[in-house]
């Protein structure tokens, strides 16, 4: 009984904290401003479960992709076996879907090679990101914090299947030592090797296998935990980031919906004054973006694959898609702990301009659309860098040389070159 109230107060502090942790990461999405991605629901589905279920962009890549696939459906398979083991923990009972008989025996086949497929993928990562020299595993964005964030997932998803292989070994020990609580139940195909390791007597053996049984779920309820504060929130957040994608051609900017009706009124005096009155032209800070351009942020993998691809990035400019991500990430978080301190926000002299991303970065982007094109999970850090831009020429009128040079070209020549109209065909008698 002693163990079963243990297990219901973890649980339930578990699921408590996940729910705040969650609550806390809902509010932060929802300062950005609202935009409408609710069309088109049927295509959206369909792009959801091409791209966040079914890993469609991952397979650019096939070897890391395959790694990833068996690191991905492995964990979310094996964990139905949580239904089991939270019965267990509640009611005291072992195995309580023993009684299955072959289905059962199937299901835990299938979750041994499943745990070996998640083991053996997440040592060849770990080997990847630590040993090799991978170009989109460098980068300053993914000093201290971030590097050591992607290690402890790794090791700690190590850890967990090595504990359910154990747990299942002792398991398949006991019942062939006839040991009257562990019933004859289950397929152990990977753990059966693990028995030349294992203590004979059966005292020892049920220690081991109730020990690796309370490190799984711990270490299960632990890892619940961690997803607010890591970058694998993209394990739940990639589905909703995928489905509210912007369905629109990639190459398709949209213009400022005031801008576009001060224009038409010069051209139009007898059109009435725009209804809403715009705060501010572009990004400043985090509150000017979006709820989407949000959502992209905790749904960042910083895999890297978006900077890998940038032509800014590869030729030694100081621009990289995944740092504008994180750092979008990084500001909306300590915007949301100052509005949780302080019942609304208060000004503390910082902004996503200048203090966390700075202009020679926005600047040195070429607007491909290359970044948007590689993510596994349609993150758009483009959005992003044009309200910066909008932001800095709109309100500050401040743009590198060239640009200024290219604005006033547009405005006197009506094209981007310093040549008049007249004379733009001027090449053909050359």
């Amino acid at each position: 009984m002693m163990g079963q109230i243990i297990f219901f107060c973890l649980f339930t502090l578990a699921v408590v904290i996940f729910a705040r942790n969650a609550r806390r990461i809902y509010k932060n999405i929802k300062l950005g401003k609202a935009v409408d991605r609710s069309d088109r629901p049927i295509e959206r589905l369909k792009l959801m479960l091409l791209v966040a279920f079914g890993q469609k962009k991952m397979f650019k890549k096939p070897i890391p992709a395959l790694l990833h696939l068996f690191v991905y459906v492995g964990f979310c398979i094996i964990n139905i076996e949580m239904l089991e083991i939270i019965i267990d923990g509640l009611f005291g009972t072992h195995r309580v879907f023993y009684s299955l008989g072959t289905f059962y025996s199937g299901l835990i086949y299938t979750f041994e090679w499943l745990a070996f497929a998640v083991l053996f993928s997440c040592i060849i990562f770990l080997v990847r990101r630590s040993a090799l020299r991978i170009y989109r595993f460098g980068g300053r964005e993914l000093k201290n914090w971030p590097r050591t964030d992607a290690n402890l997932i790794l090791i700690a998803e190590i850890l967990l299947m090595t504990a359910f292989l154990f747990m299942n070994a002792a398991d398949l020990k006991l019942q062939q030592l006839d040991h009257p609580v562990y019933h004859h139940a289950g397929a152990f195909p990977v753990s059966q090797f693990l028995l030349p390791l294992l203590p004979e007597s059966a005292p020892a053996l049920v220690a081991l296998e109730r020990f690796c049984w309370w490190f799984h779920i711990i270490g299960v309820l632990a890892f619940l935990n961690y997803l607010p504060v890591s970058k694998h929130l993209h394990i739940i957040l990639a589905f909703p980031n995928t489905y509210f994608s912007k369905l629109e051609p990639k190459g398709k900017f949209d213009n400022m919906p005031t801008v576009t009706h001060e224009v038409k009124a010069m051209l139009d005096p007898s059109l009435p004054p725009p209804t809403n009155e715009v705060g501010r032209f572009g990004v400043k800070d985090v509150q000017d973006l979006t709820w989407k351009n949000l959502l992209d942020a905790y749904a960042c993998t910083e895999c890297g694959r978006c900077t890998a691809a940038c032509p800014a990035n590869i030729t030694g400019k100081l621009l990289s898609p995944r740092k504008i991500m994180m750092d979008t990430r990084d500001r909306l978080a300590e915007v949301g702990q100052n509005i949780a301190k302080n019942g609304r926000f208060q000004e503390d002299n910082k902004s996503l301009i200048d203090s966390y991303i700075m202009r020679e970065e926005i600047w040195a982007c070429t607007t491909c659309n290359a970044c948007v094109e590689a993510c596994p999970v349609n993150i758009d850090p483009l959005e992003i860098i044009l309200g910066l831009r909008q932001y800095a020429v709109m309100e500050e009128s401040q743009a590198p040389t060239s640009i200024n040079a290219m604005f006033g070209n547009l405005e006197n020549n009506g094209a981007p070159w310093k040549y008049a109209q007249a004379d733009r065909a001027n090449w053909i008698n050359q």
